[in-house]
């Protein structure tokens, strides 16, 4: 579908984990995730980088401070997909509810400071039951959380069959200002796939490549309750693109794909798939859909045993 490069863009931790209990220490942040300013709706007129150039050549330090602000504005973004193993369905109720509680333990702790959403695909997928999209300016916090949640007893019998590892940056294709993180919103489905556009979109001059993305970006626009965010992977994992589309109507996501299938810049495409449609929810009720048991309803079971 290539829409990628449109309108919407998107301290160390140590930590130990223990049964229904997680203790960190981390150093303090300077900035949280959630403050970040979030994307306009697509078609919205959006302003340009203000600011004046300095009219002094700029010297080596300036240059690399320069280069130092500009990667500070980005985030990582991870997007952890995972497959539970059907005999962990057959567990005891109690045994399920504590491997659940211990891996919802690692997401909320994360979560205090840090952007983290979650989604379900059963029923949507058949080779992927839950998906988190984690995010941090800091990728030693990326880390650390993935150790913490492969301790809990959850992960203990989940796979994980995907893994895409993405930056935020700057469209190369839109005026609009880069935002420090994806700004997901309260739609109820997220369409995600990895992308790698052909060798030959790179050798062509960057104005024809703005040429075709703007007629691209146009269709996408017909669409204004389908939002986008675009996060880049050069270099930091196999794709080089993490696409994700939020919307209501999974029909209407439907359309705009097809209508952008004999768009100009999809002749470009080299991969865009697999392709994952997600349900979001909350972390407790995305591990809930595993076994289709309420936490509190198993635990509480298990008290009046």
């Amino acid at each position: 579908m290539t829409f990628v490069d449109g309108e919407r863009a998107g301290g160390g931790t140590s930590c130990t984990f223990s049964p229904l209990r997680l203790a960190v220490s981390r150093t303090p942040f300077s900035k949280k995730l959630s403050e970040a300013p979030c994307p306009l709706p697509v078609g919205t007129p959006s302003k340009k980088l203000s600011g004046t150039p300095p009219k002094h050549p700029a010297t080596t330090n300036d240059a690399t401070a320069a280069i130092v602000d500009h990667v500070a504005d980005r985030t990582f973004a991870k997007f952890s997909f995972f497959k539970v193993d059907p005999a962990w369905r057959r567990r005891d109720p109690e045994l399920r509810a504590a491997d659940k509680q211990e891996f919802l333990a690692a997401c909320e702790d994360f979560g205090v400071d840090r952007s983290l959403r979650a989604y379900s695909t059963i029923g949507t997928r058949g080779d992927v039951d839950l998906v988190l999209l984690s995010q941090s300016s800091n990728l030693d916090d990326i880390h650390t959380f993935h150790v913490v949640l492969g301790q809990s007893g959850l992960a203990k019998w989940a796979q994980t069959p995907y893994s895409f590892l993405s930056m935020t940056k700057r469209s190369p294709y839109s005026d609009e200002q880069a935002r420090t993180e994806i700004c997901v919103s309260e739609r109820k489905y997220l369409f995600l796939y990895p992308m790698v556009k052909q060798r030959r979109w790179y050798g062509l001059a960057s104005e024809e490549r703005g040429r075709i993305m703007k007629s691209h970006i146009e269709v996408g626009r017909r669409y204004p309750e389908i939002t986008i965010n675009t996060t880049y992977s050069f270099g930091l994992d196999d794709q080089e693109f993490v696409v994700c589309f939020e919307g209501d109507d999974p029909g209407m996501f439907l359309d705009l794909v097809n209508e952008l299938r004999p768009t100009e810049s999809s002749e470009y495409t080299e991969r865009e798939t697999p392709t994952f449609t997600c349900v979001a929810m909350s972390a407790r009720k995305a591990l809930d859909a595993l076994d289709g048991v309420p936490s509190a309803v198993a635990i509480d079971a298990t008290a009046l045993s």
